[in-house]
């Protein structure tokens, strides 16, 4: 069975500052170079503080950023230099702000039938047919269609972005923190409608998210990124529970829990390696307790444990 997506060697680079005569002063490499598969119907988790990554990652995948260096294959295609429209056939975005997401000019069928007609060539008859059964799917009203994006609430705001996606037919979602403009109640239930979305359409989620019990909720599998590289990858159920990577256990301890009081975290720092002079070895070192002069000077790689993950660390958590 061919995978729903595969990454290989998948990096970013981007220039930065100027100098005097012209060119870029520096360069900080956001991605590092990423391998990674999504089987069909899975629902990969991709967590990491600020700064990590995710989004970077995020905007290759639907080719709204040009990757450095790598390939990406979707159902076995590669499209890393395609035409931009075959992205929007098969990987869709839902963005975090749902509002600013929407354009405020045009009425929600008008954004509706933008991917019908640019990316499938679809007639009116047709549009209004796919539109219907879409907005049936999300649970919205055809009266809406007629109104614009500053008359609804974050809720539906967001079920309209989650309509926009499907409705190019797309099989591949990139949920970019999808719930975490919306109040906790409302959560729930886009958090449920994309749970059934999920199950009538066949689609494939990455969920990139800041809230760990969320991500940990709906995933499958969850990939721990920390500047800009895969630290540990594993099933959702053992990743913060029995974690291989420090820094997964810092995330892990770091999350508030009801009823658990708040504790300093067992790492030696809060920052980020800097980016424009990145460590030589492992990027955590400076901040891990674990470290020692194998990790200052060498970079792990990401290997298999004894379970179904793998972990980047010399010296990886007792299981």
């Amino acid at each position: 069975m061919t995978a729903a997506l595969q990454l290989t060697g998948l990096s970013k680079t981007f220039p930065v500052g100027r100098k005097l005569f012209g060119g870029a002063s520096g360069r900080v490499k956001a991605v590092h170079p990423i391998t990674l598969t999504v089987e069909q119907g899975e629902t990969l988790g991709i967590v990491g503080e600020s700064g990590c990554g995710k989004s970077t990652l995020a905007r290759m995948l639907v080719g709204l950023l040009t990757p450095t260096e790598g390939r990406i294959e979707i159902e076995g295609a590669a499209l890393d230099t395609a035409d931009p429209a075959e992205f929007g056939k098969r990987i869709q975005y839902v963005f975090q702000d749902p509002i600013s997401s929407l354009n405020p000019r045009k009425t929600v069928r008008q954004i509706m039938e933008a991917p019908l007609k640019l990316l499938h060539g679809m007639d009116r008859a047709e549009r209004g047919r796919r539109i219907a059964e879409i907005f049936d799917s999300v649970n919205l009203r055809e009266e809406f269609l007629d109104r614009y994006p500053h008359e609804f609430s974050g809720g539906q705001a967001q079920r309209i972005g989650i309509a926009r996606a499907l409705a190019a037919q797309a099989r591949i979602l990139i949920l970019d923190e999808p719930v975490s403009a919306l109040d906790v109640s409302v959560q729930a239930q886009v958090l449920n409608l994309l749970a059934d979305l999920k199950r009538e359409f066949d689609l494939t989620y990455l969920f990139i998210s800041h809230d760990l019990a969320v991500v940990e909720a709906v995933s499958d599998r969850i990939a721990v990124l920390y500047f800009g590289s895969v630290v540990e990858i594993g099933p959702a159920e053992q990743i913060f529970s029995a974690p291989r990577h420090p820094y997964t256990r810092l995330l892990a301890d770091s999350a508030p829990v009801v009823g658990r009081p708040l504790t300093e975290p067992e790492a030696k720092g809060t920052e980020l390696p800097d980016p424009l002079n990145p460590p030589p070895g492992c990027a955590f070192a400076a901040r891990c307790p674990r470290a020692t002069e194998v990790c200052r000077d060498n970079v792990p790689p990401l290997e298999p444990d004894a379970g179904a993950g793998a972990a980047a660390c010399f010296h990886p958590l007792a299981e």
